[in-house]
């Protein structure tokens, strides 16, 4: 008897999504609730579970498909005797056209014999994966992976890749060229390859460009001397994790200091709605985490109200669950406020864009010893360029420009978020 697996209700508003890889091919074992395709959405994937306990029927559609809320997407069969047939009967064809995991993917061209994909194996390798495989010339059979449930990640492979040049680099160069004979096809760093944007890449891309067609968008910069957060840090960093069980970095900083900024200007904390202004009397800050898919915002709901460990457990978490890919709906609705750290990725400079319907976004960058001016002597300090960037329409250059400088003020003398200054 077989049952039918539909897609489970999204979200507010959410009314379809993208399949973006199964996770469980005809004929493997499946029990209940263990989840058998991942679904992308607006802004997270969403794990659909099995009904039933038994083995992978058909699957109805295929990755890249566009599906409906409650539309059947494949089916489970009760019981697990027919896992065997229905693995020698119907191995699990290569998706034409997989999504990306992670914002790469590999060529539409690579011929079906060098795609890795064993119909008696039950690893699933995302495209990114697949395509790392192939590049690096190693087997996927031989790496344990560190991801979800023990799947294997494109930096599992590059690790292993990198273990193996030390003793066989003339054996994987040559695995490498055997995996893959349309290499010689096309002359040296010609390849094209073309892809179908996820849902969640067409999001972003169409929030951004609707932020920057709406708002009359601005960035003001300034600069700040980081040398007394790098005293605290360093000074309690031990005593802190020890009692807390958290690190102590340097968001929880940005992110009190934030706090103080948008209570001394309630406008950088506000929304247009329609012709009203909308003031919160809370700060909810969307950190910008990188994830697989492309950039997410979960809430730091409260930051206002939280202290510097809760604030660090909460960034840790969210960034934990971005790269599981287990973050919901429910993590990145709301925010009043974003703060993204492009200095994590070596950026020096930036105009972040505001993520609307928020009115600002404070950006960060990464800190590098400069000569500066203190007391008229030259000396070298860890300094890091900041920007604001923000809605002219409701927040004016003033207003913008003594929210920045409150937030650099806290930073160079973190005493002032004590005694709320």
């Amino acid at each position: 008897m077989s049952q039918e697996v539909k897609v489970p209700t999204l979200g507010e508003s959410v009314t379809e999504a993208t399949i973006g890889e199964w996770l469980k091919q005809p004929g493997d074992p499946i029990a209940v609730d263990e989840p058998i395709a991942s679904l992308e959405t607006d802004k997270v994937a969403v794990e659909v579970p099995s009904p039933i306990a038994g083995v992978m029927g058909q699957q109805k559609v295929a990755v890249g498909d566009t599906v409906e809320v409650g539309a059947v997407i494949a089916t489970v069969e009760e019981g697990g005797a027919a896992a065997a047939p229905a693995k020698a009967a119907a191995p699990a064809p290569a998706p034409a056209a997989p999504a990306s995991s992670d914002n790469e993917t590999i060529e539409d061209t690579v011929p079906a014999q060098a795609k890795i994909h064993d119909p008696e194996s039950t690893q699933t390798l995302s495209p990114a994966v697949r395509r790392a495989v192939l590049e690096h010339g190693v087997d996927p059979t031989q790496i344990k992976g560190t991801g979800k449930d023990g799947r294997l990640t494109k930096e599992d492979v590059i690790a292993a890749a990198e273990a193996k040049k030390g003793g066989s680099a003339a054996p994987a160069a040559a695995a490498a060229s055997a995996s893959a004979p349309a290499a010689t096809a096309t002359a040296p760093g010609r390849n094209e390859e073309r892809v179908k944007m996820t849902r969640m890449r067409q999001t972003i891309a169409k929030r951004l460009k609707s932020a920057q067609d709406t708002a009359a968008l601005l960035t003001t910069f300034n600069d700040c001397d980081m040398s007394a957060v790098i005293e605290a840090r360093e000074k309690y960093k031990d005593v802190f994790a020890k009692k807390h069980d958290i690190k102590l970095g340097f968001m929880s900083f940005f992110a009190k200091a934030a706090c103080l900024a948008l209570k001394d200007i309630p406008s950088v904390n506000a929304q247009i709605d329609g012709e009203e202004i909308v003031y919160f009397d809370y700060v909810d800050i969307s950190v910008a985490v990188s994830a697989p898919n492309g950039l997410v915002v979960p809430v730091v709901r409260d930051a206002d109200k939280k202290g510097f460990a809760q604030i660090e457990k909460d960034i840790a978490d969210f960034g934990k669950r971005a790269r599981d890919g287990t973050l919901t709906m429910e993590d990145m609705k709301g925010g009043t406020f974003t703060i993204s750290n492009g200095g994590v990725f070596g950026g020096l400079m930036s105009t972040p864009i505001i993520n609307p319907p928020q009115s600002a976004v404070l950006g960060l960058h990464r800190i590098e010893d400069r000569p500066v001016v203190r007391n008229g002597e030259i000396v070298i300090r860890p300094m890091m360029y900041i920007a604001l960037s923000y809605d002219h329409r409701l927040i004016d250059g003033r207003e913008a420009v003594t929210a920045l400088k409150t937030i650099k003020e806290a930073i160079e003398d973190p005493t002032r978020i004590l005694i709320d200054l």
